[in-house]
């Protein structure tokens, strides 16, 4: 073959389809290749990317097709490449080289995640608007957009997001939902407009607990008093059989917490499937305060955990200084 004919039909790189991360690059060869040939017959392409920095090239393909996709580029930027073609008959040329750039990379979940960690309601709503963005993307964390603008107390982009769709029931791996996170954080309108939308209080997370077991442990009083008047259990169990009660002797001893518990009808004696009650872990815990107002509000000191071991023997054990416990 005529190496100035193979010229004349090889090579020509030219632009096929761009993104914002990859650019397709195309080019031509003679049409008489014979593929069952040695490939020593057949005609070598080289791709090869400038380095604007040194101005170099670098090779980033060499094979005999005639379409490469240069992947992992980053947005909005100009990059620029040749080809090199080698002939069977070990003629070679270079071609002249091309320049395109990548797209502006399209709205994403990151894009929606940052609006609600700026609390951005204009930039929330243009992003959601674009209709190209899933709206309950989870983020590294695994929560949505719709919990983080929830545990933020961002009422407005969390009305903004079940809107567009957010599914207030939707829950991470470890089975937290919205509603939980916005008890727990204590953001009362938010909780209340979750449950306009159907957010369930019967939802239980990878641990057995409820909403409220979330709010005692945020101890959040007009949270609590709420989800009681909403209709929640006062004694509801998680998977430890830990009430709410339960769960304030063992995370916080807040005793404002307590008090409104026992006053709408915890029990202050409940046992878990070890056998112990608020009244035990209040004492290991030393949570004095804790003690005093379980005491006062009918806590028995002499039952005993499934040990045989009770609250006093607890107290004496472990040098707790508590006053009125006594057997």
């Amino acid at each position: 073959m005529d190496p100035a004919g193979e010229r004349q039909r090889s090579g020509v790189l030219a632009v096929g389809q761009v993104s914002h991360h990859s650019i397709e690059l195309v080019w031509t060869r003679e049409n008489d290749t014979n593929w069952t040939d040695a490939p020593k017959n057949w005609t070598c392409f080289i791709l090869e990317q400038k380095n604007d920095r040194k101005h170099t090239y670098k090779e980033i393909h060499k094979g005999y097709n005639t379409r490469f996709t240069v992947e992992n580029l980053e947005p909005k930027t100009t990059y620029t490449f040749r080809l090199k073609v080698t002939w069977p008959s070990g003629q070679q040329r270079y071609y002249p080289s091309v320049s395109a750039s990548t797209e502006k990379e399209p709205l994403n979940g990151r894009n929606l995640h940052n609006a609600v960690l700026r609390s951005d309601e204009l930039e929330l709503c243009r992003v959601l608007q674009s209709i190209k963005v899933t709206v309950d993307v989870p983020d590294k964390l695994d929560f949505t957009p719709l919990m983080v603008a929830v545990m933020k107390g961002f009422t407005s982009g969390v009305q903004l997001l079940v809107r567009h769709g957010a599914d207030v029931n939707k829950k991470t791996n470890s089975g937290k939902d919205s509603l939980m996170l916005a008890c727990f954080h204590g953001h009362l309108d938010v909780v209340q407009f979750l449950r306009s939308c159907g957010a369930s209080l019967s939802s239980r997370d990878g641990s057995g607990c409820c909403a409220l077991h979330w709010a005692a442990a945020g101890g959040h009083l007009p949270v609590l008093h709420h989800l009681m008047q909403d209709g929640c259990e006062v004694d509801v169990r998680d998977d430890a059989t830990w009430t709410p009660l339960m769960i304030v002797s063992v995370m916080t001893g807040d005793t404002a917490v307590a008090s409104l518990l026992i006053t709408a009808g915890a029990d202050v004696n409940v046992q878990d499937r070890d056998g112990k009650t608020p009244l035990m872990v209040a004492v290991l815990n030393n949570y004095e305060h804790l003690v005093k107002i379980l005491l006062d509000r009918g806590a028995d000191p002499n039952i005993q955990n499934q040990a045989g071991i009770n609250a006093v023997q607890m107290a004496r054990a472990f040098e707790r200084k508590v006053q009125r416990l006594s057997s």
